[in-house]
Formats: structure tokens, sequence, C-alpha cells
């Protein structure tokens, strides 16, 4: 048995460690480490309850709208608002247009480039990959940069700027669209839909949305343009290093839900493990028994949650907490959220093997395809000259949720207020639910499961795969310890 710490990893934000367990080339334990913490849940303490609009969107500079529509759906709540349809359809646009550019930064920035490396230089795909996905250098940073710019227009339209953009109230947004700009959200869209459909796709995004199955999404790919565009060159790397074999974690995966409209959300909300299972936020709680953190005798829902340093803590070896749904490991990012709202690509292929690294970069692909969809039905929806926002008075004693899903899954702020302040306010980020240390039971986090049994004996491959699971997560480790 023999101890292997790996970190940092490159092209992640923030901090990550990681420390494996290995007996004769198999990973038999991993302990996943957060080592920065940043304070945000202790920095609002105090404040007046609207600065949170300031302060929770600089959690993270690349899913900081997420950040401020779950602030502001807290702020919502705890106020009793009720937003207008325009103002529920600017909103979407805005958390859909940052949503799919980190998708979009994953696939091409952060996860293929790590194919093209040298230690791949054995296989029969790299020397076509190499020069397409190369960090910095290859044609694909060159094509896509141009393309999530183009996209990210619609942040300056709607938004005014980004990140940390100011418009995301608790009532709705507080920039209107006229008839001319809504126009320009047609021309940003129409232009982006034909860059995914030339380079990413090789087809039509309703023929992406329309694949039912791993066996359909293997015959529209066998040929043609799908098969010489961006995904196909990941399907056949994917195949050849049994990707689909690596990274299963928990297999429960959760979702809030997203995007809603008129009382429906355009991701439905759940936990999926086998069947779909309601989804209520009291059922979430977080656990500290693994972090430098004071830690209670028991995990505690956010409402009454702490944040706490204790840095000589026994047992201790992240700052993350280990959130919890009814005690239980999840996972959560585009395949749950997928998977929760039941496209049937996403069911099959959790149920023939599980979420592991192949099936969540198609569920982030697949989420690209469908949101684009979505984001054009917004757009059309959209009346000029209809309210965008309401306002209400902030109560002096209350408390709020705001439920969002990030580009990597399950966002939640908890807010209480007394004496008009913010008395608490807690965050349980994505990365924080995938990346969570064990709880006081012993249980590993969901990265920390997916890591267990990677048998490879070769240790430059074992460590490549080792980021190839990690990077499957799309991981945030700033929002992870806020």
């Amino acid at each position: 048995m023999r101890r292997v710490v790996l970190g940092p990893f490159n092209r992640v934000e923030g901090d990550l460690e990681v420390s494996l367990e290995i007996d004769r080339g198999r990973i038999v334990a991993a302990r996943v480490n957060s080592p920065l913490f940043r304070g945000f849940e202790q920095i609002l303490l105090g404040k007046h309850p609207l600065d949170a609009l300031v302060y929770a969107p600089r959690v993270c500079g690349i899913c900081s709208v997420s950040q401020s529509v779950a602030a502001a759906g807290a702020l919502r709540d705890a106020i009793g608002l009720v937003v207008p349809r325009n103002g529920e359809l600017a909103t979407n646009l805005l958390l859909a247009s940052e949503n799919v550019a980190d998708h979009l930064t994953h696939f091409y920035l952060f996860f293929m480039p790590d194919f093209a490396r040298d230690g791949y230089a054995d296989r029969p795909w790299h020397a076509a990959l190499g020069p397409r996905f190369k960090a910095f250098a290859g044609s694909a940073c060159r094509d896509m940069l141009p393309a999530r710019a183009g996209l990210l227009q619609i942040m300056g339209l709607l938004g005014g700027k980004w990140p940390h953009t100011l418009s995301v109230q608790p009532g709705g947004v507080t920039r209107a669209v006229h008839p001319g700009e809504k126009q320009r959200l047609f021309a940003l869209l129409r232009d982006f839909r034909g860059w995914l459909e030339r380079y990413l796709y090789g087809d039509a995004l309703e023929a992406v949305v329309a694949l039912d199955s791993d066996g359909a999404l293997r015959r529209w790919c066998s040929g043609g343009a799908p098969a010489a565009a961006d995904i196909g060159a990941f399907l056949e790397l994917a195949d050849d290093l049994a990707l689909a074999e690596a990274g299963r974690a928990s297999d429960r995966f959760l979702s809030y839900g997203s995007y809603p409209v008129d009382g429906t959300a355009g991701y439905r909300s759940g936990v999926w493990g086998g069947e779909l299972l309601a989804l209520d936020q009291a059922d979430v709680a977080e656990d500290c028994s693994h972090a430098w953190l004071h830690a209670p005798a028991r995990a505690l829902h956010p409402w009454q949650g702490l944040t706490e340093p204790d840095v000589d803590r026994d047992g201790a070896y992240s700052w993350c907490k280990a959130p919890r749904w009814r005690g239980r490991v999840v996972e959560c990012g585009a395949l749950a959220r997928q998977v929760v709202d039941g496209h049937p690509l996403a069911r099959a292929l959790v149920a023939q093997g599980g979420g592991n690294v192949r099936s969540r970069v198609i569920g982030r692909l697949l989420e690209i395809a469908r949101s684009v969809i979505a984001m054009e039905c917004w757009a059309r929806a959209i009346e000029p000259g209809a309210p965008f926002c309401t306002q209400g008075a902030l109560p002096q004693e209350a408390r709020g949720v705001g439920l969002v899903e990030a580009a990597r899954g399950a966002l939640g702020h908890w807010l209480v207020l007394r004496k008009g302040r913010i008395a608490n306010y807690q965050i349980v980020a994505p990365t924080t639910w995938n990346f969570s240390p064990r709880d006081a039971a012993g249980t590993p986090g969901a990265l920390e499961q997916a890591l267990c049994d990677l048998q490879e004996e070769d240790c430059a491959r074992r460590e490549l795969m080792v980021q190839h699971i990690v990077r499957s997560f799309d991981p945030c480790m700033v929002c992870t310890v806020h």
C-alpha cells in the first residue's frame, strides 16, 4: 500500500489536492482536499440584505450569474415577491448564456486538451486530435473563443456586464428589452447555433436532442458530418480509453430544477436513483466532521449552518463541508439535470453504466443543444413594454432560500434575517456536493467514490485518468469553499 498526492490541478478554478491510497496499481481510497478558505459566508454576516446581490456573485468569476440568481431567489423568498414573466425570461437567458458558455469552455479549454498530451501519442486518434485541441495552440481554441464571446454579448445586452452583473434582482431584472434588442437576441442566438451545428455537432441541434439511446448516438456519429465534428473526436477517444468504465460514483443524481416560466421549470427538480423522487430543500444538511470547521454533534440544515474555522480539528482534511440529501451522497451537474428531467439519452446512459466520465461529458453536450433551443423560445416570448421587475419591502425578520442550477449543478443560498440584517448566510455550491469529504459515517463524497477501484499499473497513465475523472465533474474549487 502506498500513498500518492496529486495537485494542484491545472485548468481548474481554485485549489485542489487529491490523496490516493494505491494497492497493486488499484486505487482503494481517495481523499479530496479543498485547501483554500475564503469565508464569504462570514463576510455577509451583519450586512444589509441587498448587499448579498453585490457580495455573493464574487464567490466566483465564471459562474457569477448563478450566484446572483440564487441570492436574488433567497431574497425574493424572504420578501414574498412574484417575478413577472418577462423577468423570468430575461433571467433564464442570462443564466443559460453563462451555463452554456461554461459547458463550451469546459469541453474545449479544460477537458479535451488533456488528450492532446504526449502521453497519448501512441493512440490512433492523437495525430488528428493534437493540432485541434492542444492547449493554447490548437485550432479549436481559436474557433471557439469568438463564438463564446458572441454568445456572451447576451450578458451585455441584458445584464450590462459579465461577470458580477447587478441586473438580477429579487423581483426580476432591471434591464427592459426593447423591440430592436429582441431582434438582436435572435441574431446572437442564430450565429451561435450556426457555430455549434458546424463545429461541435456537425448536425442540427434538434438532431442531437432527438437521440434517445447510446445506440442511437453511436449510429448518428458513425459517419458523415457528426463523425468529423468535435463531438465525434470525443466519442472516438472515449471508446478507445474506456471512459465509460471510469469515474462511476453513487449513481444518485440531484437537480434543483431550473429556468422557470409561469410556474413550470425548463429542467425539472428531483433526485434520481432508479426512480424520480421529489426534492424538498428541508432534506439538505451539511456535515462538518472532516472539515477544518467547528463541527456540531449532527449535520445541520443550512438555515442553522455554521462556518467557524477550526484548523486543529482532528480527522479533518478539507475546507469543504459534506452536504448530504437525506444523509446520502448525491452527484449534481449537467448529466444529473438531464437524468432528473427525463431525457431518454441521459437516462439510457445512466442505466447502462451509471455516472461516468463519458456520460458526464455527453450530458454537457446534450444540454448545450437543449438549452440553446430553449433560449430561442424565451427570446421569442419576451413582450417589450410589459413589466420586467416588481418591488417589495424587506422584512426585519425572515428567512429565504434560493435554489438554482449552475453549470456544475445544484447551487443553494440560505438566508436568515434578524433586525433587518443578515444573521446567517449559507451557500451550498455544486462542487461542494461533488467534492465533499467523508461524513460522520465515514462515507466518501462523490469524487472520492468515483476515483476508487481505478486500476492502472502505469503511474503516468493513472495520473492522466485521475485528471479525466476529476475534470469530468468540471470542478470550481473557489465556489466549493466560498
